[in-house]
C-alpha cells in the first residue's frame, strides 16, 4: 500500500518505505502451484526494521521539543528556539498537506491549457500514487523561513491527520517522521549559513549558496533514513545513482527546490503570503507534469509484470525465475557502466526473455527429465513467440532483440538464427549469461541447484563458445560485490534423479534458420534444431 497524498513520501521518485510481503500458493494450471506475493502490513517486518520503524518517529518528536521548551537551555542558539508565527506555520502545513492531491487532479480548464503547451494527449487524472515533488515547494519554503522545530512540525503534521488504512498508520507515521528529520537538519544549516534575513530584498542572491548546502542536506539525511529502511527490511544495499537515474531524480527536487526558494523571498516581501501563493500555481502544473512519468513508468511494470505473471503461473517451477535473469542482467550490465535508460529497459528484456513459453505445451515445460528431438525444437521456438508477443510493446526497444536472440551461442551454434559472436545483439549476450547462471543455480524438480562457485566455473569454461566471455567476467566481477544466493527448493518438493546435463555438450547439427535482422523488423521462422 502507498502513502495517501499529504503523507509525503520520498525520495522524490515517489516511492513509499518498504512493504513487508508474504508469498502465497495458489492453484495454476494443470494442477500445479505458484506464489503470489502479497501484502502483509508491518507486522512482519524483520525485527531491526520494527524497532527502526519506532525510532525514527520517536527522534523527530524530540525534534519538535524546542516548540515547549521556554526559555531554552543555555548555550543553544537562540534562532534554535526564536518566536514561531504560528499562522504562518499552519498555513504552510496546510498548504503542505493538501498542494499534493491538488497537483494529482487539476482542474479541468488546465489540462486544456497544458494540453495545449505540449501539443499530446495527457489522461485526465494524474497518477493515483501521490508525487512527492507536489509539495516539496512548499516544505522547502518552510525550512527557508522558519525555526528548524517548526519547519519539521510543517512536515510532519500532514502524516498525523492525513487519512490512511490502520494497517498503514505506523508506516504514514515513518513517512512524516523522516521528512520531519529531513526538514530539520535542513533549516539548521540554513540558519548556521545565513538565515532568514538574506530572503529579504537585494540581500537575496546572498541565500542562493545557501540556500542549495541546506537542500543538499536535506537529501542526504533522507536517503541516509530511506536507505537504513530499505538495508533493514529488505536486505537491499545502497547504491550510487546512475547517470541518467541522477538526472530522472535530481531534475525535479532542483527545479521545485528553486520554486521553494522563491516561494520563501515573495513571502517574505512587501506582498506576503498572496504572492507565494500565486508563485505555487504553475509550480502545480509542473509537479503535475513530472507526474505523468511516474504514471507512465506505472503503466510500463504493470504490463511487464502481467506477461511475467501468466509464465510463471504456466510453468510453477521457474516461478522467480524471471525477476531473478533480471537483476542479473542488471548487474553484469552496471559492469560494464550500461547507461540507465539502456539499463531499465534491459531489465525488462531479462524479466521478460521467456514470454515466449506461453506458445509452448505446458506438459513439455514441466517434463521431469529430457525432450525428444521433436519435443526440443518445439520448446526452441519460444524465442519467437515472445518476440511475436512484445513485439509491439514500443518500450521495450531493445528488449525485442534480447528476447529473440538470448539463446544464441558465440560459435554460432545456436537458435534461432545462428548468429555468430558480435553479431548477438549485446542485450542477448547479457541475457543469455544471466539466465544460464540463474538456472544453474536455481533447484528444479528434477534437479539441485549448484553453489555459486560451481556455477561460475561452467560459465567460464564455456566462454568464448557459448557465452560472451566479456559479459562472463562482467558477471564474476558483480558477484564478488553483490551477494546471491541459491535457491531452494520449495518446502515439500522432492528431487527427482534426473542427470544433470552441463551447459558445454555439444548439440545435435541443425540445418541453418533463417536470418533475422538483430534489431526490429519481422520476426523469422525458427529453423530445426
Amino acid at each position: 500500500m502507498r502513502p495517501r497524498a499529504g503523507t509525503a513520501a520520498y525520495p522524490p521518485d515517489g516511492r513509499s518505505p518498504p512493504v513487508a510481503r508474504r508469498t502465497e500458493r495458489r492453484p495454476g494450471q494443470d494442477g500445479g502451484e505458484v506464489e503470489i506475493a502479497t501484502d502483509s502490513g508491518d507486522a512482519d517486518l524483520p525485527p531491526g526494521a520494527a524497532r527502526y520503524l519506532v525510532a525514527v518517529p520517536v527522534a523527530a518528536l524530540c525534534c519538535l521539543l524546542p516548540l515547549l521548551a521556554t526559555p531554552l537551555p543555555l548555550g543553544v542558539p537562540r534562532w534554535l528556539g526564536a518566536p514561531v508565527d504560528w499562522p504562518k506555520v499552519g498555513l504552510l502545513a496546510f498548504l503542505h498537506g493538501c498542494w499534493g492531491s491538488l497537483a494529482q487532479g487539476l482542474p479541468t480548464p488546465c489540462l486544456r491549457l497544458v494540453r495545449a503547451l505540449l501539443r499530446r494527449p495527457l489522461p485526465d487524472r494524474a497518477p493515483a500514487r501521490p508525487c512527492a515533488n507536489a509539495f516539496f515547494p512548499v516544505l522547502f519554503a518552510g525550512v527557508l523561513m522558519l525555526p528548524p522545530a517548526a519547519a519539521a512540525l510543517v512536515a510532519v503534521v500532514p502524516a498525523l491527520l492525513g487519512p490512511g488504512e490502520p494497517e498503514g498508520r505506523r508506516r504514514q507515521l515513518w513517512n512524516g517522521a523522516q521528512l520531519a528529520l529531513s526538514a530539520f537538519a535542513s533549516s539548521v544549516v540554513f540558519h548556521l549559513l545565513a538565515g532568514p534575513q538574506l530572503l529579504l530584498g537585494s540581500r537575496f542572491p546572498a541565500a542562493l549558496l545557501p540556500g542549495f548546502a541546506s537542500l543538499a542536506v536535506f537529501c542526504l539525511v533522507n536517503g541516509v533514513l530511506v536507505s537504513g529502511m530499505l538495508l533493514l527490511a529488505e536486505g537491499r544495499r545502497p547504491t550510487l545513482l546512475r547517470r541518467g537515474q541522477a538526472a530522472a531524480v535530481g531534475l525535479p527536487v532542483l527545479v521545485h527546490a528553486a520554486g521553494g526558494l522563491m516561494v520563501a523571498v515573495l513571502w517574505q516581501g512587501p506582498y506576503g503570503a498572496f504572492a507565494a501563493l500565486l508563485a505555487l500555481l504553475p509550480l502545480s502544473i509542473s509537479a503535475w507534469v513530472f507526474a505523468q512519468g511516474h504514471r507512465e513508468r506505472d503503466a510500463h511494470q504493470a504490463t511487464v509484470q502481467a506477461l511475467v505473471q501468466a509464465v510463471e503461473i504456466k510453468d510453477a517451477y521457474t516461478r522467480g525465475h524471471s525477476e531473478r535473469v533480471g537483476k542479473a542482467a542488471v548487474l553484469i550490465a552496471g559492469q560494464l557502466g550500461m547507461e540507465y535508460e539502456r539499463l531499465r529497459t534491459l531489465r525488462f528484456a531479462g524479466i521478460l526473455h521467456d514470454v515466449g513459453k506461453l506458445g509452448v505445451a505446458t506438459e513439455l515445460l514441466r517434463r521431469n527429465g529430457p525432450l525428444t528431438n521433436a519435443e526440443r525444437r518445439a520448446v526452441e521456438v519460444h524465442p519467437v513467440y515472445g518476440y511475436e508477443l512484445v513485439r509491439g510493446i514500443a518500450f521495450l526497444g531493445e528488449a525485442h532483440a534480447g528476447i529473440l536472440h538470448h539463446h544464441e551461442r558465440m560459435d554460432g551454434r545456436g537458435y534461432p538464427s545462428g548468429l555468430v559472436g558480435e553479431q548477438i545483439p549485446e542485450f542477448a549476450r547479457i541475457i543469455s549469461v544471466a539466465d544460464a547462471f540463474d538456472s544453474m543455480t536455481s533447484t528444479r524438480s528434477y534437479r539441485r541447484g549448484r553453489p555459486v562457485a560451481e556455477a561460475v566455473a561452467e560459465l567460464e569454461r564455456c566462454s568464448g563458445s557459448q557465452f560472451d566471455p566479456v559479459m562472463v567476467r562482467a558477471l564474476v566481477d558483480a558477484l564478488a560485490v553483490h551477494d546471491w544466493q541459491p535457491v531452494l527448493p520449495p518446502p515439500g518438493d522432492c528431487i527427482r534423479a534426473v542427470p544433470d546435463i552441463p551447459l558445454g555438450v555439444p548439440e545435435p547439427a541443425r540445418a541453418a534458420p533463417r536470418r533475422v535482422p538483430a534489431q526490429g523488423g519481422t520476426a523469422p521462422t525458427a529453423g530445426p534444431s
